[in-house]
């Protein structure tokens, strides 16, 4: 396969469905190329690393989609990702990623653990002998740790799962108008939602990081408050719900390994790592260059360039890793980039890794017998990589 196959072949459902052959071949070909699209691709663990928290980079912000698509404001889950902290850049970026970092606090985050045990608990006690552990686990344990977080009641949680689903394409390369129409309708019942929830809160403020966030004063405007409650929710427990289902995967998948970790709990942080670095849920990014940059080997970028980081490469770089395709919870200095880096680190990493760190013991000791069940049914998504469905029998 050459390198424009290989390309190609990330924007077919087969070539999403497993992208690291291609990955290999793009790897081979050159740590960062310039495609027929005119974007460069990055695709080494070295350079997507550095670049990553590079200042030079920026995201596409509201003045970019401004001028390639006007309208993109009545799209309002196009909306709602584009005035996030997900897509500003400094001085914005600053000053809201300091407003939710200040109340996003490890503190908070280590206090959810008997909250996420709690939940992990419940759920494994009510899973079916037959069972899709995405709609019966996956989903529902971020789904209640985030909704805890943010202030949801319980009743409303199992409503947001299709919704945050729906949302997600905006951010695929590539979506169909039914998708773009279905992020739309999801967009608009999540902002209703939480303009609700925000007058509550305003009103009646309780612990939680709705209320914290409203507390930060003008540090937020009003847009600015709702499009990043949106962001936490949806990213809250998306990439947590694919993490979680693939990591079960790969865990029943090897039952000598399932096993380490059923009988040492300890294990669960370096399993959860090379789980993220194994399977990313999070497969690339996108930045544009502020001035011209030198990527080493004679490669440089002009200003204004578009740069795909391919992250899900970037985990299986064999100059990083020995033997990158071979699943090893023992490997030393794990450092997967699937959260990102730099100023856009992802604020909700930590809560990820716990809620991963928590689950899987659990699972593996109260479920002994947890087997698959049949085939896993992948999404077919690039940027988001997960399952739609995972059948398991757990008796």
């Amino acid at each position: 396969m050459d390198y424009p196959t290989a390309l190609g072949s990330l924007f077919t459902p087969e070539g999403r469905h497993d992208p690291y052959p291609a990955y290999d071949v793009l790897r081979a070909h050159a740590p960062a190329f310039l495609a027929p699209d005119e974007r460069w691709y990055v695709t080494t663990h070295a350079l997507i690393n550095r670049l990553l928290r590079d200042p030079a980079l920026r995201q596409a912000d509201a003045k970019d989609y401004d001028e390639f698509w006007p309208e993109w404001r009545q799209n309002r889950g196009v909306a709602s990702v584009v005035l996030s902290m997900l897509q500003a850049n400094p001085p914005d970026h600053t000053r809201v990623r300091r407003a939710a970092a200040a109340t996003f606090t490890p503190r908070r985050i280590n206090g959810l653990r008997d909250v996420i045990a709690g939940q992990a608990e419940e759920l494994i006690r009510a899973m079916p002998a037959t069972a899709d552990f995405m709609t019966a686990f996956a989903y529902p344990l971020p789904i209640a740790v985030i909704c805890a977080l943010l202030g949801v009641p319980a009743g409303d949680r199992a409503w947001f799962r299709q919704r945050a689903a729906d949302l997600t394409v905006v951010l695929e390369p590539v979506s169909t108008i039914e998708e773009m129409e279905r992020a739309d309708a999801a967009g608009r019942d999540l902002e209703d939602y939480l303009i609700g929830l925000i007058a509550e809160r305003q009103r009646e403020p309780r612990e939680d990081l709705t209320s914290a966030l409203i507390a930060s004063g003008d540090t937020l405007t009003g847009a600015e408050l709702l499009a990043n409650l949106v962001l936490l929710l949806v990213a809250g427990f998306e990439t947590t719900a694919n993490l979680l289902g693939m990591g079960l995967h790969l865990l029943l998948e090897r039952p000598e390994q399932a096993g380490r970790l059923r009988a040492d709990a300890g294990l669960a942080p370096n399993f959860v790592e090379e789980i993220l670095r194994y399977e990313s849920p999070v497969q690339l990014t996108s930045r544009f260059t502020t001035r011209p940059l030198d990527l080493g080997d004679g490669l440089s970028v002009p200003a204004g360039a578009g740069l795909t980081m391919l992250l899900g490469s970037a985990n299986r770089d064999p100059a990083r890793y020995d033997d990158p395709h071979r699943f090893d919870p023992d490997r030393p200095a794990v450092q997967p980039v699937s959260f990102g880096g730099g100023a856009h680190y992802c604020l909700g990493a930590p809560l990820a890794r716990l809620e991963a760190q928590v689950a899987f013991p659990m699972l593996l000791t109260m479920l002994p017998r947890l087997a698959l069940a049949g085939p896993a049914e992948r999404r077919d998504r690039l940027v988001m990589r997960g399952f739609s469905t995972l059948p398991v029998t757990t008796g």
